[in-house]
């Protein structure tokens, strides 16, 4: 495929490939074209499942920065570092035995992807520096058209069967919106646009939020700034480290661990495990949840141990609200001599610092915004989709999917980690793995059926939202909390989780259903039946008698058969857990 569009691939000739079909064995494989935005851990991760299993197929990543790794590449703050254990943010299949500590710093992550990239060279399908700027859908031709912006701001112009957006959603940085901002004279920094050239020695440090980023920055820069002052609008649960301290791993436990694949195994099994069991705290009023709160109330008000502070740290809120951070030394840093806080919100900025809420003026040297990125999941270029219409109009309002994966309107087109996707209900690796394979399973069914276009009905996307808000009144995401889990409101509805846990979200996607699917086809629908072979018996290495055995080895007909089978029902005894679990 020519970058000027010149080139068409098969598929843009309809008529062309359904007469093909007639000629060849049932399931013939046409050529796939897939550009997939993004080169961060999904889009790297969709090369992998591609790669793996599909043949006559090509595939571009389009990446805006000139690194692979997304935000693991952007991110490089002080203390930026994966807020669950870095044994389970891995893909299920690809562990890394030598990971430094429990929540391993972003440094390291960024090497884990690129390792991943490196082992099954996958750079080959990555263009770095090339921003995808629009794409518009063409009914025509049954596919995308698509507009790149070069990083010496070429255009460039590409077309695609299938269009997969794996831009991620913590990507969008932005500055706050305060008055004066960039009135302000000395150092202004973000945390997703950090300058490593910036030397915090010595300096007085403001800083503005206390949310995820806040939380690791602030006691990371304490060692070396001489004074910092923090600026906290409100409360902020933080969480005793997912209920796994942090611990740096002895050479003797990577040793074992990198000679002792079972070991190793467990280890990540207990940690998911471990995961997998704090969906009940997010059901409002549970026992888990009333438990929780008190625990962590005490334990908050153990490290403070300033009254005060207590007031303004400690949320009325129930835990999980707004996503929880492990806050590793983050209390302890708060109350040192040290530390300044001010409360409330910041008037303004002037050309020496802050104005907070008092009216009073905090002069700072260095000025830290780690204030967050746009959660709106309103993409940031034009896509245009069947009926004319910019998915950044039809989101305007409320970013409506279809299982975190789709958008009606818009054929062909899926996203990674969508509106109302598990990203923090549990494990999340494991639920970006799921969608790789949704996804990889409506390419193996265009490629092989004579398929025009297909895209979520509306009353399937309705039905789903519908469903999700009923269920979000009985959990804590709903209760009044500013959360970018409700793009950034107090009140909205939740836009960024899942409507349920992370394990249940695997079961509920782990088959299409094709029938909440408008699909258009071009010609006969049965053309893909062919010429009457299978394509195994013009397969002369097959064995034409593959399905004649001695025992039923099959997979299960049924969903429950099959759960029993894959989660190995029957061989973990965790009864004194049931309890703390809604069955």
């Amino acid at each position: 495929m020519a970058n000027d569009g010149t080139s068409l691939s098969s598929s843009q000739d309809p008529s062309a490939s359904t007469q093909d079909r007639y000629d060849q064995p049932i399931h013939h494989e046409r050529h796939l074209k897939v550009i997939c935005i993004g080169a961060g851990a999904s889009g790297l991760l969709l090369a992998y499942k591609l790669q793996r299993s599909f043949q006559n197929f090509d595939l571009v990543l389009y990446e805006k920065n000139d690194d692979i790794s997304g935000t693991w590449y952007e991110n490089k703050y002080p203390g930026c570092a994966c807020d669950i254990p870095a044994h389970v943010y891995t893909w299920s299949f690809e562990p890394n035995p030598s990971w430094s500590s429990v929540y391993a710093g972003s440094e390291e992550i960024y090497h884990y992807f690129h390792h991943f990239s490196k082992k099954y060279d996958l750079a080959k399908y990555t263009k770095l520096g090339h921003q995808v700027t629009k794409a518009t859908w063409s009914a025509k031709k049954g596919g995308w058209d698509v507009e790149v912006k070069t990083s010496d701001g070429t255009i460039i112009y590409d077309y695609c069967d299938i269009l997969v957006n794996a831009s991620g959603v913590l990507n969008a940085w932005k500055w706050p919106e305060i008055p004066g901002l960039h009135t302000y004279k000395g150092k202004l920094l973000h945390t997703a646009r950090w300058d490593t050239t910036v030397d915090l020695n010595g300096k007085h440090v403001g800083l503005i939020g206390n949310g995820s980023s806040a939380i690791q920055v602030l006691p990371a820069i304490s060692s070396h700034a001489s004074k910092i002052t923090t600026f906290l609008r409100g409360p902020a649960w933080v969480f005793p480290a997912q209920s796994v301290d942090q611990h740096v791993y002895s050479e003797e436990e990577r040793h074992t661990f990198e000679t002792n694949p079972d070991a190793l195994l467990e280890h990540r099994k207990e940690l998911e495990s471990s995961l997998n069991s704090l969906f009940t705290l997010f059901i409002a009023d549970s026992d888990v949840q009333k438990s929780t709160f008190t625990a962590t109330v005490s334990m908050m008000k153990d490290k403070l141990r300033n009254e005060a502070l207590e007031k303004l740290v400690i949320p009325s809120w129930a835990v999980g609200c707004r996503r929880i951070t492990p806050g590793i030394n983050y209390l302890e840093t708060l109350v040192s001599e040290k530390v300044d806080v001010v409360h409330g919100t910041i008037k303004e900025i002037t050309e020496k610092g802050c104005v907070g809420e008092d009216g009073q003026e905090y002069p700072v040297d260095v000025l830290i915004c780690a204030t967050g990125f746009d959660t709106s999941y309103v993409p940031r270029f034009p896509i245009i989709g069947s009926n004319g219409t910019d998915l950044r109009d039809a989101w305007a309002k409320e970013s409506k999917s279809y299982l975190g994966m789709a958008a009606h309107g818009f054929p062909n087109y899926f996203m990674f980690i969508g509106p109302n996707s598990p990203i923090g209900n549990g494990p999340v690796l494991i639920s970006v793995e799921a969608q790789a394979d949704y996804i990889c399973k409506w390419m193996d069914r265009w490629q092989t059926e004579n398929i025009h276009s297909f895209s979520p009905k509306l009353d399937a996307v309705e039905d789903f939202i519908e469903h999700k808000d009923n269920f979000m009144k009985d959990t804590v995401w709903q209760q009044e909390c500013r959360s970018w889990y409700k793009a950034n409101s107090v009140t909205g509805k939740v836009t960024a989780l899942w409507p349920g846990s992370t394990m249940h979200y695997l079961e509920a996607i782990a088959d299409p259903r094709y029938e909440d699917w408008d699909i258009k086809y071009t010609g006969n629908r049965f053309a893909f039946l062919g010429n009457g072979y299978s394509r195994t018996e013009v397969d002369t290495t097959a064995d034409w008698a593959y399905y004649i055995r001695n025992e039923d080895d099959s997979p299960h007909l049924s969903r429950n058969k099959r759960r029993l089978f894959y989660s190995k029902s029957g061989t973990v005894d965790r009864s004194e857990a049931r309890g703390a679990i809604l069955l």
